[in-house]
């Protein structure tokens, strides 16, 4: 999975851990705020919890440098991510609560009235940085004409494979079409090396791979209208024939995985290929260093359309309106996203976030190594999840009810016809957009 917490017991090694403190004693250089800060400014932020140790280390030593140079105090409540978005909600619908969240997804689309309007923050952030379009997909709301949220960025996945075995298979270099991949697949499991994707309710894992694959092959969910539900049609059709032939070449117990699963599984050797973050290679340096060494990343493999069709996990911060502070929040946000703390905050991770700006994709933690450079681009060739809709509450219930994921198993180990398991999901795509 991109977003686990098992994973902090692997670290992300020494070098990463001195980045991280030698920047927390580095002194706060002088600076010139953007907004007016409010008088005696604290702030309380609500976000996700430490995923990989170094990046609580780095936000906190970040958080710290901001109160030097405003004097505005900032308490961080980390949380579980599955626990953000209920209590996200909870603290909008009651008017109190933490002043901004670090959220997922559509989050901020699920109540934008109750936002702060954060177009001044989000239109100096692209002007100097660079928005990818997919981040203005999600900080914009249509509904209300300005910006609601502020894209951070996500937890970018690859598809993770063991070189070796891969040519064993006969390849020199990995396929970049969907076909190709389907050919290896059958290949290495000739070999006795099957590859393995989730098809449990992993939460990133199992949504992200299935999504692409959707997408990859012309299908989608709903139209641009985000009324017109378009799922129950040929390219999807197509794309459970197609996935059916990749299931076929997939490890026993698929059915069942949750995020943490393959993980497991490829660094016990048990399957070839999976999707995953950074996190494989990061665990396989620490404790599996001959796999480290045999294993490499890979993007997506592009389909029929032509053209990427990714998702990642993606995460943005909003601004409640009860907040006596909305000067100091976006203040915040506009110091923690600059390259000062941004950029040694991405490079104490690994790359384990690839940020929502452009600029930072010249960074030296993609190229350093050559192996983290696939997840370098992930923003730029993902689609929202709301495609080809806009984000909002219907996608994100349809994608908190794993409808596409639960579709891609019918068509698989549920045995259901292509048709009949798009035809499962219509119905509760309508029931979720009627709504």
């Amino acid at each position: 999975m991109t977003l686990r917490r098992s994973f902090m017991k692997w670290g992300l090694g020494v070098a990463a851990g001195a980045a991280t403190r030698s920047f927390a004693q580095a002194p706060a250089a002088k600076y010139a705020p953007m907004f007016p800060v409010e008088k005696d400014a604290q702030l309380r932020l609500l976000r996700w919890s430490g995923f990989i140790k170094a990046d609580e280390e780095s936000w906190n030593a970040n958080s710290k440098k901001f109160q030097e140079a405003t004097g505005v105090p900032v308490s961080i409540e980390y949380i579980t991510w599955e626990d953000v978005r209920p209590k996200a909600a909870m603290a909008a619908n009651l008017g109190t609560g933490p002043d901004l969240v670090m959220g997922w997804y559509d989050d901020p689309h699920i109540y934008p009235q109750r936002l702060v309007d954060v177009s001044d923050l989000a239109e100096d952030l692209g002007k100097r940085l660079g928005w990818y379009d997919v981040a203005r997909a999600y900080g914009y709301s249509k509904q209300m004409n300005h910006w609601i949220g502020v894209p951070i960025g996500g937890a970018v996945q690859a598809l993770n494979y063991r070189i070796s075995w891969m040519k064993e298979a006969g390849f020199d270099k990995f396929p970049d079409t969907t076909d190709g991949l389907i050919k290896l697949a059958r290949g290495l499991k000739e070999k006795g090396h099957p590859m393995g994707f989730a098809l449990g309710h992993a939460v990133g894992d199992g949504n992200a791979w299935t999504h692409w694959w959707l997408w990859a092959h012309g299908g989608k969910a709903v139209e641009a209208d985000d009324k017109t539900i378009s799922i129950n049609k040929q390219e999807t059709w197509t794309a459970l024939e197609k996935v059916r032939e990749l299931h076929a070449q997939m490890a026993p117990g698929v059915a069942s995985w949750l995020d943490p699963n393959n993980n497991r599984a490829f660094l016990a050797g048990e399957v070839s290929i999976t999707n995953n973050g950074i996190s494989i290679y990061t665990a396989a340096k620490k404790d599996f260093p001959q796999i480290a060494q045999d294993m490499d990343h890979a993007n997506f493999p592009v389909g029929p359309v032509g053209k990427p069709t990714e998702l990642a996990v993606f995460s943005q911060a909003f601004i409640f309106k009860y907040s006596r502070f909305p000067n100091a929040a976006k203040e915040y946000l506009r110091f923690m996203l600059s390259p000062e703390q941004a950029e040694p905050w991405v490079d104490s991770m690994n790359g384990y976030i690839t940020p929502a700006l452009r600029k930072y994709r010249e960074l030296p933690v993609w190229t350093r190594d050559p192996k983290a450079t696939p997840f370098r681009d992930g923003i730029a060739r993902m689609l929202p999840n709301s495609y080809a809709g806009s984000p909002g509450q219907h996608a994100a219930a349809a994608l908190a009810d794993f409808v596409v994921l639960d579709m891609f198993a019918d068509a698989t180990v549920n045995g259901h016809t292509p048709k009949d398991a798009a035809k499962r999901a219509e119905g509760r795509l309508r029931r979720i957009y009627r709504g």
